[in-house]
């Protein structure tokens, strides 16, 4: 038979996985304005240009 699952854990666990979940929107929404950012260099630094 499984013993239960503390409550202890089961607060660390769920904060983990909180934390897990909201660093990887986090890094989303880096990659994101780093596409922008690499756009907007772009756009501005075009060939051609001096």
């Amino acid at each position: 038979m499984m013993n239960p699952i503390s409550k202890e854990y089961l607060l660390l666990f769920n904060a983990i996985t909180s934390a897990e979940e909201t660093l990887s929107q986090l890094r989303e929404s880096l990659i994101e304005a780093q596409r922008q950012a690499e756009e907007l260099f772009l756009e501005e630094h075009e060939p051609g240009e001096t």
